[in-house]
């Protein structure tokens, strides 16, 4: 959709695999509102998701546009790919379509690690984001221009286990923080080898249960840069 130029507030919803996220963002970024916040339900079929985005941000009346980060593969506002989300349920729903018809307000839907990307980069060279939550998240970035996504979570990372399997909240809780630490910092340093970034920044709600000593190209973000990155969405081409 043509980004509104007369745009001073945008809709941000950060969905989420533990919880959805609203907030009303100005162009700059800048929390305009409180964060509103839900438990994502066990039970995650588009209808039920979309119910509670619209209960979750029936406070937040005054907003020109409408971001959307979401956890899977997007492409022109259709889910493609929902891993955490159940796939089968969400493969093809028209998330953007369905948001645009309810609100009737211009919508953009990116996988959410790149919403949270375009609100945590420096602009400079090749960036790398990655998020640690209920899954694993990536995003790239050249000289702060968003490349296309890819599930890089979805990779084998050690035997038969992905990178989703390997470092995502179920590895935490099955193998124990000592452990999991280990291998996030085993994937950043293979990260740092194959890649070369000139900055790689780690973000999600297990972010902060990282105990190693960073590397000095990387950097914590804190969650709220899905938020702060949804005005950077309506400045994108």
């Amino acid at each position: 959709m043509t980004p509104p130029r007369s745009a001073k507030r945008i809709l941000a919803i950060d969905i989420g695999g533990s919880g959805l996220k609203a907030a009303v963002v100005g162009p700059d970024g800048t929390l305009l509102t409180e964060r509103h916040r839900i438990a994502t339900p066990k039970h995650r079929e588009p209808e039920t998701i979309t119910a509670l985005i619209l209960e979750l941000i029936a406070p937040l009346q005054r907003y020109d546009c409408v971001s959307v980060g979401f956890p899977g593969v997007v492409i022109d506002g259709t889910v493609h790919s929902a891993p955490n989300f159940g796939s089968n349920d969400w493969q093809g729903f028209d998330l953007g379509g369905v948001l645009h018809t309810a609100l009737a307000k211009p919508i953009r839907v990116l996988n959410d690690a790149d919403v949270q990307g375009l609100g945590a980069v420096s602009g400079r060279g090749f960036e790398v984001v990655c998020t640690l939550g209920t899954g694993f998240g990536t995003a790239w970035f050249k000289d702060g221009a968003l490349l296309p996504h890819l599930e890089l979570a979805h990779m084998p990372a050690n035997g038969k286990r992905d990178f989703d399997r390997y470092i995502g909240d179920h590895a935490l809780k099955k193998v124990g923080k000592k452990k999991w630490n280990h291998r996030v910092e085993a994937v950043v340093n293979l990260f740092a080898r194959v890649m070369n970034f000139d900055h790689l920044y780690l973000g999600g709600g297990n972010a902060a249960k990282i105990a190693f000593d960073l590397p000095p190209k990387v950097t914590l973000i804190p969650n709220e840069d899905g938020l702060r990155g949804a005005a950077s969405v309506w400045r994108m081409k």
